[in-house]
């Protein structure tokens, strides 16, 4: 079983209505060249732009089930296709930074707001924004088969937690838009959550030429060791240039499913019981930081 991921590394072109005509174009092509799933850069709907005063930010916020969302559903109906769709999503108190995924159905599976949000007291920062409150897994209907996804966005990469927490509710295939600059450390933390959880992760940027941000989005199969092969074998499948342009990735499924019944990582030999502090709220020096966010409970 075979699972082909687009990621559509686009420049946006200032306006919603722009970005919905070249999203639509960019799903049109992912679909001719064979993909089931089509994944966007995060915020693609005003792409990572967003204003910090209210009123504005308000008017650049756009509902879950209003029509540029319901523009792509009806498209992943249309071409058989998965399509994870990013907006930025009306919310109160706060706009949300989210990714919605749609089935070849139309069907939504999941929509899932960024959980980290990046809230470091600068004046661009996701200050003005409320961060998501829980982590989502779907059994996504493919012509390929059914598969387990769920997705982080951008930062929440930077947390093993985010990861950790999709592997335990099952996930297979971690879908991730992203908008920073992937550098080899950002490659190397999507590279670790793949080889702990032995999970699939697909990344897509925004390609050079967005500010903050040089493309190389990127694919790893969480497969580290094939079976009567000595040593271990590069999990990435696929990293882009910084170019504008669309990037296919390929899973075997198959073979991740094998080796995920074999192998030690993942939830094989973990030891619950010795992390509760993970779950703790206490934060000690040198981490104290005077903007952090008090969780929501």
């Amino acid at each position: 079983m075979k699972l082909t991921i687009a990621l559509l590394q686009l420049l946006p072109t200032g306006s919603l209505k722009g970005n919905m005509e070249k999203g639509i174009k960019a799903c049109f092509q992912a679909k001719e060249k064979g993909a089931d799933i089509a994944i966007f850069p995060e915020m693609w709907s005003c792409g990572y732009v967003f204003p910090h005063e209210e009123a504005s930010l308000r008017e650049c916020a756009i509902p879950r089930y209003g029509s540029f969302v319901k523009r792509f559903a009806e498209l992943a109906a249309e071409l058989d296709m998965a399509i994870a769709i990013t907006f930025l999503e009306q919310h109160e108190p706060k706009p949300r930074n989210t990714v919605c995924l749609f089935d070849r159905h139309g069907k939504i599976q999941y929509c899932y707001s960024k959980v980290h949000i990046c809230n470091f007291g600068e004046e661009d920062d996701e200050s003005v924004l409320d961060a998501g409150d829980d982590f989502f897994v779907t059994e996504l209907d493919t012509k390929e088969g059914v598969i387990k996804v769920g997705s982080m966005i951008c930062y929440d990469r930077e947390f093993p937690e985010s990861a950790r927490i999709l592997m335990l509710m099952g996930a297979e295939i971690v879908l991730v838009p992203n908008a920073c600059p992937m550098e080899i450390n950002r490659l190397s933390q999507l590279r670790g959550r793949a080889y702990e959880n032995m999970i699939g992760i697909a990344t897509c940027n925004y390609p050079q030429g967005k500010p903050d941000c040089n493309g190389h989005s990127s694919a790893f199969d969480g497969v580290a060791y094939l079976p009567g092969e000595e040593g271990s074998r590069d999990m990435c499948i696929l990293e882009a240039d910084g170019e504008e342009g669309l990037w296919l990735a390929e899973f075997d499924l198959e073979l991740l499913r094998s080796y995920r019944r074999q192998e030690v990582h993942g939830n094989a030999y973990r030891r619950p019981e010795l992390y509760g502090l993970l779950t703790g709220d206490t934060v000690r020096p040198p981490f104290v930081r005077k903007d952090r966010r008090k969780p929501v409970l």
